[in-house]
C-alpha cells in the first residue's frame, strides 16, 4: 500500500492534498479485496446483529427500541472503525490477523451480553466492548508504524475513543436513567471524533483501498438483509403453529420485501458509488460521511425491520396487526429507503425523490393500517418496494436509450 507517511516524520499531520488525490486505477491499494479472516469477523458480527433484534422484540415499546438503536450504533461502529484500520494494512499482515482473531473473541462476549446489556450484563458488554476498540487503535498504530497511516489523525479520534470507553464504563457500574444519560454521551463523543474534532486531520489519515472498502460495507448490508431473512424463519419456529397458506404467506412477503432492498442496492448503487469513491477529489471524508455514518442509517433501518418481522410471524397474521410490529416494519423499511437516498446524495450527488416518496408511502401505511391484519401490511410494503425496484429499471432503461 502507498505510504502516507515517512516513518520518521509520523508524528507530523501528512499533507491533507497527498490524502485527496485519488491513486492510479492500477494501483495495488484500490484493487485489494476482502480477506477470509475479514469474513470470519463478520460472521461474529452477525450473531451480534441477531442478538439486537432479540433485545427489540422482547421489548417491543419504544424504550425496547431506543435501546436496541443504542446498542446498534455501538456495535456498528465498532465494526466500521475496524474496516477503516485494516484497509490501512497490508493484505496478510499478521498483526492484523491477531488482532481480528482476538477482537472474534471480543465481538462474541459482547453479542451474548447484549439481551441483559442494560442489566445484569452491562459491565461484561462495555469491558468487551472498549477492549474491541483498543485493539481497533492498535491496530491503526501498527499501521502508523508502516506509514500506511497518518499518525496525528489516528491520535486525534483515539482521545475520543478513550473518553467515550471510559464514559461507557462509568455508566455500566450506574443504573436507571444516569446509565442511559452516560451511554448516550459516550456514544455521541465516539461518533464526533472523526465526523467533526479532526475532520481536517481526517483528510490525512489515510490512501483508501477503494475496492476493499466498499466491499466491506457492502457485505455488511447483505448480513442484515440476511437477518431479516433469518427472522422470519426464527419467528415461525418459535411459534411453533402449523404451517399454513396464510402464514406461508406472510412470512414469504418481508422475505420479497428483502430482494427489493438487496435491489435497491446493489443493482447500481453499489458499483456506481465504488467507482464514484475512486476518482473522488476528497476520498476519504466521503467514505467516511457515506459510509461510516449514512450507512448506519441503512443498517438501522433494515435491522428495525427485522424486529418487526420477528414480532409478526409469532402473532396471527389475519388478526389487526400489533402497532409496534407495524411500526418496526413500515418505519425500519422507510429508514432503510431514506438512508438509502442520504448515501447517494453523498457519493454520487444524486436526488433520489423516487426512494424518498416511496418511504412517505411507507409511514402513510403504518398510520392508516391500524386494523389491517399482519399480511396485509406485509404486502403492502413488498408492493411499495417492487414498484420501486420496477420504476428505477424503467428509468434506468429510458436514460440508457437517451444515451
Amino acid at each position: 500500500m502507498t505510504d502516507m507517511t515517512d516513518a520518521t516524520t509520523a508524528a507530523q499531520q501528512p499533507p491533507a492534498d497527498a490524502a485527496a488525490t485519488p491513486a492510479p486505477a492500477g494501483d495495488p491499494a484500490i484493487e485489494r479485496r476482502t480477506t477470509p479472516i475479514e469474513l470470519l469477523w463478520d460472521l461474529v458480527f452477525v450473531f451480534a446483529i441477531t442478538q439486537v433484534t432479540t433485545l427489540f422484540a422482547h421489548d417491543a415499546k419504544w424504550r425496547g427500541l431506543g435501546e436496541a438503536m443504542l446498542i446498534l450504533a455501538l456495535v456498528w461502529w465498532a465494526w466500521s472503525a475496524f474496516v477503516w484500520a485494516a484497509n490501512a494494512q497490508e493484505e496478510q499482515s499478521r498483526a492484523l490477523r491477531a488482532c481480528l482473531l482476538a477482537g472474534t473473541v471480543l465481538i462474541f462476549v459482547v453479542g451474548l451480553a447484549v439481551p441483559h446489556a442494560f442489566g445484569a450484563n452491562s459491565l461484561l458488554f462495555v469491558l468487551a466492548y472498549a477492549a474491541v476498540r483498543f485493539l481497533h487503535l492498535g491496530v491503526y498504530a501498527d499501521a502508523s508504524r508502516r506509514g500506511n497511516a497518518g499518525r496525528a489523525a489516528i491520535l486525534g479520534f483515539a482521545v475520543t475513543v478513550v473518553i467515550g470507553m471510559v464514559l461507557l464504563v462509568i455508566g455500566a457500574l450506574t443504573h436507571g436513567w444516569v446509565r442511559i444519560v452516560l451511554w448516550l454521551m459516550a456514544l455521541a463523543i465516539d461518533y464526533a471524533g472523526p465526523a467533526w474534532l479532526t475532520r481536517e486531520r481526517l483528510r490525512g489519515l489515510q490512501q483508501v483501498a477503494v475496492a476493499h472498502f466498499a466491499e466491506r460495507y457492502g457485505a455488511f448490508v447483505i448480513i442484515c438483509i440476511g437477518e431479516s431473512i433469518v427472522a422470519v424463519g426464527v419467528g415461525v419456529g418459535v411459534a411453533e403453529r402449523p404451517l399454513t397458506a396464510e402464514l406461508a404467506i406472510a412470512a414469504t412477503l418481508p422475505l420479497l420485501t428483502a430482494v427489493g432492498m438487496w435491489w435497491t442496492y446493489f443493482d447500481r448503487t453499489a458499483d456506481r458509488a465504488q467507482e464514484r469513491l475512486r476518482v473522488h477529489h476528497d476520498p476519504v471524508l466521503a467514505a467516511a460521511d457515506a459510509y461510516s455514518y449514512m450507512h448506519l442509517i441503512i443498517v438501522a433501518g433494515i435491522i428495525i425491520f427485522a424486529g418487526g418481522v420477528k414480532l409478526v410471524v409469532q402473532e396471527s397474521v389475519t388478526a389487526p396487526m400489533h402497532d409496534a410490529g407495524r411500526l418496526a416494519m413500515c418505519g425500519g423499511a422507510a429508514l432503510y429507503l431514506v438512508g438509502l437516498a442520504a448515501f447517494r446524495l453523498r457519493i454520487l450527488g444524486e436526488h433520489s425523490f423516487g426512494r424518498l416518496l416511496v418511504a412517505l408511502a411507507m409511514i402513510v401505511l403504518y398510520v392508516a393500517g391500524g386494523g389491517l391484519p399482519a399480511w396485509t401490511i406485509g404486502a403492502g410494503i413488498a408492493a411499495l418496494m417492487a414498484a420501486l425496484c420496477a420504476g428505477e429499471v424503467m428509468q434506468a432503461r429510458a436514460r440508457e436509450h437517451a444515451g
